[in-house]
This record gives structure tokens, C-alpha cells and sequence, in this order.
């Protein structure tokens, strides 16, 4: 258990790096000391000290910054930074104004602090007193307490209840006391205690239910809507483009709706410009979708033959399918040790194995990585292999034979 004691007592083995202090009340710590300084050239110094690491571990104690300052000498200087505590009567002022303004509090739970205490915790004028057990105590402060103030202007940066905690009250015990005092406040706003908003009784709340089941989902449709026409106008999109986004738009709707998958998801480039080209059918091509099939092969790098080649292994199986089209692999041996007598037997001939091809005179069977069959076939010769669009199966004579 944190005691009061134990709470007002923080040391700091590490200090957020940089010299320059960001936050505003950062700031005016830093104008506190420089304010009383006699000499600029020992502040430079001190900056200098503070940014090569010469300060070592701080501690905050209610009252009072310490820290050994290494300088010119081996053996480091203890330095001190004094700031006033707050009396039990400053205290309770200053949470009673915090509580009171919700803005206040906000900033301190946000560990910030508030503008409105900014004149009652920072340190006025005189109230920041350096000392240093070196020799150079003539013209105050010395070079070791000004890289204190600047190393400590971080800490309040980080954390504005170091702040607070010089001026007396640790942080645990400051949220409890602010706690107590809020809720105090919200009492005496509401002196009859009843709640301005309708309650619900626990033993109501907590009662079992039973609640009626919820409907069917609608039945998903069976395809996706067809676009509306756009009209051309010099001064709107093109309208072929916003046919493909609308259509586009309307197929993924329904892939989520019946798979809860999204079809884009993880595709490359390639892939998605041949999921796209996959829903406009090679034979028999409009002129817009000619001008599409231009445009994704031109920006995949890829020819319009590789695009609609792509296209009928996606109509064929999706993804998996282009992948047995574009990826040769090397599955295990018993697929093909299964397959090929199979296919001897149902008197498609011999099939000659490469890597996850089968192949045959005029037609060929790959095994996809989701152990489906897809069957293609030599329409031009010379190894000019297409998917047939014969939906894919773990059996090969069914992919083979449809």
C-alpha cells in the first residue's frame, strides 16, 4: 500500500531527452529562474551541461528539486532547486477553484496544467531559489542549478504533478482528494439527492428476460444490380469509369453479403485489374469494354491476351484459380497417383506429369493449391493452354469432362 509519505517522494532515473522546455507552464518554470539570474553566460553553460547529460538522477520531494551536477571536477555537486510547499489552506482553495471548473479538471486529469492555477503553482517572482554545494555560489544561480532548472523544466513536461507535488501533495493522494471533493460538489448541485434523469431499479435490471428471437435475414439476391446509365458530360467523370466503380461497387456488396469476405482483400495490382476485366466475357466484347481491357493491361504492364486469359481462369475459381494458371508448384505425389490411372480408366488417354500439370494432347488438367482440379485446353497450339470455364473439382474427370 502507497502511503502519503511514500507518495511524495519520486525520483527520476532517466528525463525526457531535449533542453528546451514544449509545454507552456515548461516554459515558465524555466522564465522563473532565468528571471533572477545575474549572469547569461552561466545559463548558456547550464543548457550546455543540461543537453551532454551532466545531470544525474533527480528527486522531487514537497519543496525542493535535488540532483548531482557533474562538472569541471571529478567528484559532482549536490544542487538543490527550493520552491515554497502550499499550506493545508492554499490546498483546499486550490481544489476547492478545481472541482469547481470542469475545464480545470479536465486539463489536470489530462495532465496538463489548467491556465487558471497558472498563477497560483508556478513559481512567482523570488520564489525559486537555487543552491550548489560549489564554490561559484557569489552571483546565484551557478551553471550546475541552471542545468537543473533546464533538465526539470522536462520533467514538468512529461508530468505536471511533479509540479504539484513541489508544491506539497503527491499525485495518488491529489486524484483521491479531488475525487472526494467532486462528488462533494455534485451533491450540494443537487441538494435532494435525486438524480435529474429517470433510474432503472438494479432488481429490474438484473431480472432475466426472455427476449423474442430475432428475424430471418433476407435472402441474399441472386446477383448484383445492373448500374444506372450516366450521362456524358464534358464536366463530369468519364462516364465508362463510373459505370466500373458503380458495378464494382455493386459485386463486392454481394460477395460481403453471402461470403462476409471482401474479394479485394489482399490482392496485387495484377490480381485485382483481372478480377475486374473477369466481368466482361472475352467473346463478344463492347467497345467500352474493349477500352477496359486497354487500360488495366496498360497499367498492370501486362498485354490484353494475358488479361483475358486472366479473366477466364478468375471466372473459372476466383483467385485460387488464377494462381493454378500463373504458379507452377510441386505437390505431393499422390493427387497424380490417383489422377492419372483415373483418367486412363474413364478413356481420356495418358496424361504426362509436370510439376502440378497434367498433360494431355489437346487438353490439361492443374491442381490448384486448394487441391482442385481446373481443366484447360490448346486452342492455337504451340503450349497456347486456356481455361476451359468448366468449374473446378477435386476429382479430375469431372473437371476434365464438366
Amino acid at each position: 500500500m502507497i502511503t502519503a509519505r511514500d507518495d511524495r517522494r519520486r525520483t527520476f532515473e532517466t528525463v525526457p531527452p531535449g533542453v528546451e522546455a514544449v509545454s507552456w507552464w515548461g516554459r515558465a518554470w524555466v522564465s522563473a529562474l532565468e528571471a533572477v539570474a545575474c549572469d547569461d553566460a552561466r545559463l548558456i553553460r547550464g543548457r550546455t551541461y543540461a543537453a551532454e547529460g551532466h545531470v544525474d538522477a533527480v528527486t522531487i520531494t514537497p519543496g525542493r528539486i535535488v540532483a548531482y551536477v557533474r562538472g569541471s571536477r571529478p567528484r559532482p555537486y549536490r544542487t538543490e532547486l527550493s520552491l515554497p510547499a502550499f499550506s493545508d489552506a492554499e490546498w483546499r482553495e486550490l481544489l476547492e477553484s478545481v472541482v469547481a471548473d470542469p475545464t480545470a479538471l479536465a486539463a489536470l486529469l489530462e495532465r496538463e496544467v489548467p491556465e487558471s492555477l497558472s498563477e497560483s503553482v508556478l513559481p512567482g517572482a523570488g520564489e525559486l531559489v537555487p543552491r550548489c554545494s560549489c564554490p561559484d555560489v557569489a552571483r546565484p544561480p551557478c551553471k550546475h542549478a541552471a542545468a537543473l532548472c533546464y533538465r526539470a523544466a522536462r520533467l514538468l513536461d512529461a508530468d505536471p504533478f511533479v509540479l504539484l507535488l513541489l508544491r506539497g501533495r503527491g499525485e495518488r493522494e491529489l486524484l483521491e482528494e479531488l475525487t472526494r471533493r467532486n462528488a462533494a460538489h455534485a451533491a450540494r448541485e443537487q441538494p435532494d439527492g435525486t438524480p435529474d434523469f429517470p433510474g432503472v431499479a438494479a432488481r429490474a435490471a438484473l431480472a432475466r428476460t426472455v427476449l423474442p428471437p430475432l428475424p430471418a435475414p433476407p435472402a441474399a439476391p441472386s446477383a448484383a444490380g445492373m448500374p444506372p446509365a450516366y450521362p456524358a458530360d464534358p464536366a463530369a467523370p468519364d462516364p465508362l469509369a463510373l459505370d466500373q466503380l458503380a458495378a464494382d461497387a455493386a459485386a463486392r456488396a454481394l460477395a460481403l453479403l453471402r461470403t462476409g469476405e471482401d474479394p479485394m482483400a489482399g490482392l496485387s495490382r495484377w490480381q485485382d485489374a483481372v478480377r475486374l476485366a473477369s466481368a466482361h466475357p472475352t467473346a463478344g466484347l463492347t467497345g467500352a469494354a474493349r477500352a477496359l481491357y486497354r487500360e488495366l493491361a496498360r497499367a498492370t504492364g501486362r498485354s490484353t491476351t494475358d488479361l483475358a486469359r486472366g479473366a477466364a481462369a478468375w471466372r473459372q475459381g476466383g483467385l485460387p484459380a488464377l494462381l493454378a494458371l500463373e504458379e507452377p508448384w510441386d505437390p505431393p505425389a499422390g493427387p497424380f497417383d490417383r489422377a492419372r490411372p483415373a483418367l486412363l480408366a474413364a478413356a481420356q488417354g495418358s496424361f504426362r506429369p509436370d510439376r502440378n500439370r497434367l498433360t494431355g494432347s489437346y487438353q490439361q488438367l492443374r491442381l490448384g493449391r486448394d487441391a482442385l482440379w481446373y481443366s484447360y485446353e490448346n486452342r492455337l497450339g504451340d503450349d497456347d493452354w486456356w481455361p476451359t470455364g468448366r468449374p473446378a473439382s477435386p476429382d479430375p474427370v469431372t473437371a476434365l469432362l464438366g
